[in-house]
């Protein structure tokens, strides 16, 4: 029986989601500032905080704690776009993520599925989500779900390594699931377990020895894998070599996972910016007219557009 509250014919909205691997990266400050950019552009966005075990979008936006919360969807059976709150930001609402006596890893499979037919049903043009840190099922389902996968990364080995983790993580989930829809449950499990014996050293080689077993399973990998773009942003960069790290990070991607990544943007850093979280300011309000906020501008028009950091000028 389907959700009443969906039975309205609705235009889908574009869905962004804003991962970080791990903590500290300052996704919720991209996934906040991308979205006063895209509502200046005129857009009608919902922010939704999907950090669950530590959901705090909302002190980004100079909101308190709000009484509404996914703890209404999931316990109360609330429909979702009746859980939006003002942000504050004309066009833009907010769906918190404060789970009251449910963590993330509770969620049912049924409970995670309708979560996803509502997020798509959304009135909105765009829907981004700012995800928790790790790679639990649910986290990397969220965002598989997504038109658009954003990491947000700085300029520091760890956080190069765990973006590298945690896309081979949802490469690996998504291939997965992949094989069990068309009733070849185990294959990739099986197959990533043997690795040794088989020479495989990463996951561009796995997915090369799977479609080598058949034309069948080729076509299956081909198809299933060609909208797979990760677009990663770098934030509190220091210096033009820091900018350049991005560089780097595409190379690693495409050598051992075996797909192009769009370098989408970065932000430099800015004492700035920590004080106007310290005192819940709107940053893109309150400091529109900082290279900061020029740079959120142009790196959700590469979004939207589809384009690349251009770094020939540097």
């Amino acid at each position: 029986m389907p959700d009443k509250e969906l039975t309205s014919a609705q235009k889908e909205c574009e869905i962004w989601a804003v991962a970080g691997g791990k903590g500290g990266t300052g996704k919720s400050f991209i996934s906040s500032c991308v979205g006063v950019s895209l509502a200046a552009k005129g857009k009608k966005v919902v922010l939704i905080d999907a950090d669950l075990g530590g959901a705090n979008l909302h002190s980004f936006l100079g909101i308190n704690k709000p009484k509404t919360s996914l703890t209404d969807f999931f316990e109360s059976r609330a429909a979702l776009q009746e859980l939006i709150i003002p942000s504050g930001i004309p066009g833009m609402g907010l769906i918190t993520g404060n789970l009251h006596s449910l963590a993330s890893d509770d969620i049912k499979y049924v409970q995670k599925l309708k979560l996803f037919r509502h997020i798509k049903a959304l009135d909105a043009d765009h829907v981004l989500i700012d995800l928790g840190a790790g790679s639990h099922y649910n986290t990397l389902d969220t965002f598989l779900l997504a038109d658009k996968m954003i990491v947000v990364i700085v300029p520091e080995i760890t956080s190069i390594e765990n973006m590298y983790h945690f896309i081979k993580n949802a490469m690996f989930r998504k291939l997965t699931i992949l094989f069990k829809t068309n009733g070849l449950r185990d294959m990739a499990e099986d197959t990533w377990k043997s690795r040794n014996a088989l020479g495989i050293k990463n996951f561009q080689e796995l997915v090369d020895y799977l479609k080598g077993t058949s034309d069948e399973i080729r076509e299956l990998l081909d198809k299933g894998l060609a909208g797979f773009k990760i677009h990663f942003v770098l934030n509190k960069v220091k210096n033009n070599q820091e900018i350049s790290i991005g560089l780097s990070v595409k190379s690693v991607c495409m050598k051992y996972l075996g797909f192009a990544t769009q370098y989408v943007g970065y932000v430099e850093h800015d004492d700035c910016i920590r004080s106007c979280i310290n005192n819940r300011l709107t940053f893109m309000r309150s400091y529109s007219s900082s290279r900061c906020a020029k740079e959120i501008e142009k790196l959700t028009d590469n979004l939207i557009e589809g384009k690349q950091v251009n770094l020939m000028r540097y």
